[in-house]
């Protein structure tokens, strides 16, 4: 899986948390969980946390790196749901399993959620949804 940012993505801020790394950008967030992690609610909430501070009154995409296997605990999405800001929420993986995964997490979400291959294709939807929203506004 090619990790291929384009030539305008900068890195606002690296965090490296105890399952992993999220990258933040301009209007989006990229999460890369370590191989065997379990995303609680309670390291959710970094997360959300880390959105709050770079996000805070304005819309956002989340794009979930699946290069490791790991594990989520559904009551994840209830609390993610609420964020108004998310906009996107695309998660990028090869692997079959997650594939089936991501439509059981689908359910819990409820909300604006994608699945791609590749890692170019999910940042253009992200990018493309995030565009989408402004329109809407003005």
């Amino acid at each position: 899986m090619k990790i291929g940012f384009t030539k305008k993505a900068i890195v606002v801020k690296e965090y490296n948390l105890d399952i992993g790394v999220v990258q933040v950008f301009e209007n989006y967030i990229v999460a890369i969980f370590d191989e065997g992690a379990t995303l609680t609610l309670e390291r959710a909430y970094q997360i959300i946390g880390i959105s709050e501070i770079h996000f805070r009154g304005k819309e956002f995409g989340y794009v979930s790196l699946r290069k490791n296997s790991y594990a989520i605990d559904p009551i994840v999405y209830t609390y993610v749901r609420e964020l108004d800001n998310l906009k996107a929420f695309a998660i990028v993986s090869k692997k079959e399993i997650d594939m089936h995964n991501f439509k059981i997490e689908k359910m819990f979400y409820k909300k604006n959620m994608e699945f791609f291959i590749e890692y170019e294709n999910a940042l253009a939807w992200v990018k493309k949804r995030l565009k989408k929203k402004k329109r809407k506004k003005v």
